[in-house]
């Protein structure tokens, strides 16, 4: 398919550059054309000059040589200046906040919440949409890397659909009005910012993060089935505040119920793999560690398979994900296959579904936010090899794109946990019910989100799983 991106040929930002090598790296022929000049913004240029003093600021996109050279129209055109008119050839366009111009679109990082909505448009009817997920606050530089980055994903997930056949209107949520001045909402989040980053590491055992695991055992509803936090109170996994545990996955295998964890022992500064096991009082032991390297381990995907035992961890850290199998169980693993390279993807969840493998996952885009961009791959055998699905990236959401949890069964659907990290990474899980799932096309439904017990927010959960009667949680400490 030939990309021809129609953008300004002052943009200060040079954003352009950085999408077209990403096109170019999904297999596209693409071209840029420059015509006139962007609209002013003063602050912007003001904001990004003193973080670039600071050494904030992000290093000046490489310079990009188009090698593709073609003859007549493009396939798409992809506007980056909202003043091309529809024609001819499809011509797809994104508004951040309902603003065609980026320099518009980007106050709005420092305007109200300052959690935008991305919108993909073809001609003039929207396609597509992303809710990326910016958690900076304090550089507006950052806040900008990771919401281009999700522009850049959305572009390709779009012209994917519309390769395949997949491409439809949407409906889209009402946009609320600019309710701050950005110049005095930046002053302000970053003096605020700055003093709690500093009060933070002035502050003897501050952490930048720490879970708590928590069991019960349950008959009937849990909260997958009730989407709250209510019935009897989980008992919590003892740790002795030189570590913490997460990312709960419960196993029951020849007799035995056993609980595997993420330990982070913090004078180690990284995850390992550890396991608890049931007792005869109905309390789960303290954890030792089963899996360990030289990288961050999370995300123990433990599972039966063909008389076996296998585990997926997250190493997103080593850009792989690798296939451990149990031998003997549950206390020494050993590398069966790596089943993706050269990706950062994380929380791999997997799905056996129509005779196929199939694995969920976040996958960081392009440098961007390891949380909100979905990737799905699939393989007919369990070692491989994986296929990424056609439409990726599945879906760029801060509310629901990363999995908190093993597929679940509910009345003959399926749901997957997934993490709402709009506010915080961590602050809240919900489910997203399966619609679709086959090697041309995926969908998924709408987050239902868990609340708390007395269903008035959102629950500040994790991960969500459970065996039997086993019920499962992690939370932020």
């Amino acid at each position: 398919m030939k990309i021809r991106i129609v953008s300004f040929s002052n943009d200060i930002l040079r954003w352009e550059r950085g999408l077209a090598s990403a096109l170019q790296s999904a297999g596209y022929q693409v071209q840029i054309d420059y015509r006139g000049n962007a609209p002013a913004a003063r602050f912007l240029k003001t904001a990004l000059a003193m973080e670039r003093l600071a050494g904030k600021a992000s290093a000046e996109p490489p310079a990009f040589a188009s090698s593709d050279v073609f003859s007549g129209e493009p396939d798409v055109i992809l506007d980056l200046t909202g003043n091309v008119a529809p024609g001819q050839v499809p011509v797809l366009s994104a508004r951040i906040d309902g603003r065609p111009a980026m320099s518009d679109g980007l106050l709005r990082l420092r305007a109200g919440s300052g959690l935008v909505e991305i919108v993909a448009y073809r001609d003039d009817r929207p396609v597509g949409r992303a809710a990326p997920m910016i958690h900076d606050k304090v550089w507006l530089s950052r806040d900008i890397d990771m919401l281009l980055v999700s522009v850049h994903a959305l572009f390709i997930q779009t012209l994917a659909r519309l390769r395949t056949g997949c491409l439809e209107e949407i409906v889209l949520p009402p946009v609320g009005p600019m309710t701050d001045w950005p110049a005095l909402t930046y002053a302000r989040r970053f003096a605020g910012g700055i003093a709690a980053r500093m009060m933070k590491r002035l502050t003897p055992g501050s952490r930048d993060f720490s879970w708590r695991t928590g069991y019960r055992f349950i008959d009937g509803p849990g909260i997958a089935d009730t989407l709250r936090i209510d019935g009897p109170s989980f008992s919590m996994l003892a740790d002795d505040g030189e570590r913490f545990y997460a990312d709960p996955f419960p196993i029951m295998h020849d007799g035995r119920c056993l609980l595997f964890v993420e330990e982070y022992p913090y004078a180690l500064g990284r995850g390992v793999i550890s396991v608890a096991e049931l007792g005869a009082d109905g309390q789960f032991g303290r954890p030792r560690v089963v899996l360990e390297e030289a990288h961050h381990l999370s995300y123990p995907n433990v599972f039966a398979h063909d008389g076996a035992v296998f585990m997926i961890p997250e190493s997103g850290a080593a850009q792989e994900v690798v296939l451990y199998r149990a031998d003997p169980f549950p206390d020494r693993w050993l590398r069966e296959a790596v089943l993706i390279e050269g990706r950062t993807f994380s929380d791999a969840t997997l799905f056996f579904h129509q005779g196929r493998f199939w694995m969920f996952g976040t996958e960081r885009f392009v440098g961007g936010n390891p949380s909100d961009t979905m990737a799905v791959y699939h393989a007919t055998n369990l070692r491989g090899p994986w296929l990424p699905h056609p439409l990726n990236p599945v879906l760029i959401d801060r509310s629901g794109a990363r999995p908190g949890g093993r597929v679940i069964e509910k009345d003959g659907k399926f749901f997957l946990p997934v993490q709402d990290g709009a506010e915080a990474y961590g602050a809240g899980l919900g489910l997203r019910e399966i619609l679709v799932l086959d090697a041309s096309d995926i969908r998924l439904g709408p987050v239902q989100p868990i609340q708390d017990a007395a269903g008035k927010g959102p629950a500040s959960l994790h991960t969500l799983n459970r065996v039997g009667r086993l019920e499962v949680i992690d939370m932020r400490a």
